[in-house]
C-alpha cells in the first residue's frame, strides 16, 4: 500500500471515529489527492483551528479558490462548524479531512468529479 494510500485509510477512519461520517472513498481520495504534497508535512497536513491565519487559509485557497464560493460570513461558520463535527479537544484535524467535510457541507462534490 502506497503512502497515500496509507493516508486516505487514516482519514477514513478519522471521518468515522471522530466525525461520524461514513465517507464516499472515491471523493475523498480526490480531496488527499487535491490536497497535493502538503499531505506528506506533519505542519501543513493538519488545520490549526485555533490560528486565525490559518482558518482564513483554508477559506481563502479552499473555500473561494477551489471550491468557487463568494466570500461571506457563511464561510467562517462552516470551518467553525466542521472543527466542531472534528472535535475541539482534537489536536490532529487532518487538512483533508477538514477539505472533505467542508466539500460535503457545501454540496460541491462535482468540483472533484
Amino acid at each position: 500500500m502506497s503512502a497515500r494510500e496509507e493516508l486516505i485509510k487514516k482519514y477514513a477512519e478519522d471521518l468515522k471515529e471522530k466525525c461520524g461520517v461514513t465517507p464516499d472513498m472515491d471523493l475523498l481520495t480526490k480531496v488527499t489527492i487535491g490536497c497535493g504534497p502538503s499531505i506528506y508535512n506533519a505542519d501543513a497536513s493538519t488545520v490549526a483551528g485555533s490560528d486565525k491565519s490559518e482558518l482564513e487559509t483554508v477559506k481563502n485557497n479552499f473555500l473561494i479558490k477551489k471550491l468557487g464560493l463568494k466570500d461571506s460570513p457563511e464561510l467562517d461558520a462552516a470551518i467553525h462548524a466542521v472543527l466542531e463535527q472534528y472535535g475541539k479537544s482534537n489536536k490532529h484535524k487532518h487538512r483533508a479531512v477538514v477539505y472533505y467535510l467542508l466539500t460535503l457541507h457545501f454540496k460541491k462534490e462535482n468540483v472533484y468529479k
